[in-house]
């Protein structure tokens, strides 16, 4: 069993992840398309809401125990291409081990939009915080990184908003199983950011549209 089919229980229960600004900035910009796709799904949340708005959704992600409908790193999308007008992509990007890769097949399974949101790179310490706290985290970009690859893989960047989410810290330590020895440290590095209790996240979401 991976540590992500070990974790998906948490994630499904999250309500860090079940509920947002940027949750519902996705759904809106989804609006009027028939057909998603949800990449990395995790605890199915974007793939929830857009079913719930009316819309025909297919969900993947590569840990067999987040229950998404098929299994499939991002960077491998077995679809062809331009199969779904909407694809997806909320709070997952950070992990992939090539996110080039990952946009590119994103965008060419999309007829239409990809619509992507993920924190955004904050600074080395807290790039610190996040590999102590998950191993499985790769890294955050920042907003010009995000505009690049979206130009790269022939999206035109139709849209974009930034804004924070304040998520309570201990929680969001024992997601992931963070020893007390390490959960100290993160507490030290991320300090600057946390108020009463909550930690600071910045986040961006993209809307891309297909050229």
């Amino acid at each position: 069993m991976s540590v992500w089919d070990e974790r998906a229980e948490a994630y499904r229960q999250s309500r860090e992840h079940s509920e947002g600004w940027d949750l519902e900035l996705l759904v809106d910009w989804a609006g009027g398309a028939r057909t998603a796709l949800d990449v990395a799904t995790g605890g199915g949340h974007v793939a929830r809401r857009l079913r719930e708005a009316g819309l025909e959704v297919v969900s993947s992600d590569p840990a067999p125990g987040m229950r998404a409908d098929v299994v499939c790193p991002a960077e491998q999308l077995p679809f062809a291409d331009a199969s779904f007008e909407v694809v997806t992509c909320r709070l997952a990007a950070h992990h992939f081990e090539d996110v080039e890769a990952a946009t590119a097949e994103m965008a060419r399974v999309a007829s239409e939009l990809l619509l992507i949101v993920d924190n955004l790179w904050i600074s080395g310490k807290d790039e610190e915080a996040n590999h102590l706290r998950d191993p499985s985290h790769v890294r955050n970009y920042s907003a010009d990184e995000w505009r690049k690859l979206l130009a790269e893989t022939g999206l035109e960047l139709e849209d974009e908003r930034v804004g924070e989410r304040r998520i309570e810290l201990e929680p969001w330590l024992e997601r992931t199983g963070t020893t007390e020895a390490d959960a100290e440290r993160i507490r030290v590095l991320v300090a600057d950011r946390v108020e009463d209790g909550r930690l600071r996240i910045d986040r961006i979401a993209l809307k891309g549209r297909k050229r």
